[in-house]
């Protein structure tokens, strides 16, 4: 009897403990489940709130794509509108007709236009076929002024009758002696109130806002294939005036291509076709889109998939 008490007593201490152990690994596994459900419900709460920022973000972009968009096409319905008045005015028109009411546009263009004159001052830092290429520049930049509803009256400045670009103006440019432009061995500095002058230069940290007719507008003159930085803008520091660039970080965007090739680095004719575009419509989305070559990079805000903050 003793020995079968014994060994009673002895299962049911053993299944009590194996009840304990039981006991104690569900109530382990509860609590388990109990952080894990917390874990779950904090990490949803997080991406909860990530998705609504996303969503929130992704809302914002859609507007202003939008927006931007509807600008847009309120601009080409006015850009279409004048091209139609323009070609139905044009063909009732002889070609002498038009030439002298071009020359009257420019000739009225050197009494109450706003000013522009291209800074010729650093061609000593230019090669020969470097120089070649300004002239050329110069010739796009007379045309363009030419057929502009709203020309400017052009400077050539710091032009040296002796020196290589005059010679390469008369040579390359047809008429070059019969431009209505005020050609003059005189500095820009020299010849307007420093106070009226800004100095239009890529590196310059302040956006031109507008065109503006009592101011003048200078352009560097340089063709650079070695890559000097910055000589237009130390010169304009260096006199002290003040300084702008085109807005393109304002109205453009970055678009990628192959080779990551972005330039903000104009010819002196493609920066002047923009600020003539600019006066013409009055939109920089406009002029910067027109005037800005695709190779350099950059498209306006509303062509691009997505705009940046």
């Amino acid at each position: 009897m003793n020995v079968t008490t014994q060994l009673s007593e002895k299962t049911w201490s053993s299944d009590e403990q194996q009840q304990n152990l039981n006991g104690d690994s569900v109530s382990d596994v509860m609590e388990l489940l109990s952080i894990d459900v917390e874990l779950n419900s904090s990490t949803a709460n997080r991406e909860e709130t990530v998705y609504s920022k996303n969503v929130m973000r992704k809302q914002r972009n859609w507007e202003r794509r939008l927006e931007a968009k509807k600008s847009k096409r309120k601009e080409e319905k006015q850009r279409r509108k004048q091209n139609q008045q323009e070609k139905d005015i044009g063909p009732q028109l002889s070609k002498r007709v038009v030439k002298a009411i071009t020359k009257e546009r420019l000739e009225e263009a050197r009494t109450t236009g706003p000013r522009l004159c291209v800074d010729l001052s650093m061609t000593d830092c230019m090669s020969h076929k470097e120089i070649s290429r300004l002239a050329g520049q110069i010739r796009r930049l007379y045309g363009s002024n030419k057929k502009a509803q709203l020309p400017f009256h052009l400077f050539l400045t710091d032009m040296k009758k002796d020196g290589l670009l005059y010679k390469e103006c008369i040579r390359m440019n047809a008429g070059f002696l019969n431009y209505l432009i005020d050609v003059t061995e005189e500095s820009w500095i020299d010849l307007f109130p420093s106070e009226d002058i800004i100095y239009l230069s890529p590196d310059a940290s302040e956006a031109l806002e507008q065109v503006d007719e009592d101011k003048v507008y200078v352009l560097g003159g340089l063709v650079d294939e070695s890559i000097q930085k910055k000589l237009s803008y130390t010169r304009a520091k260096e006199l002290g005036v003040q300084m702008a660039r085109l807005p393109i970080d304002e109205y453009m965007v970055k678009k990628p291509n192959s080779k990551n090739f972005h330039s903000k680095i104009l010819a002196i004719n493609q920066v002047f076709e923009i600020l003539l575009t600019y006066r013409d419509t009055g939109s920089w989305t406009i002029a910067l889109s027109a005037g800005i070559p695709v190779g350099k990079g950059y498209v306006a805000f509303s062509e691009s998939p997505e705009v940046p903050r």
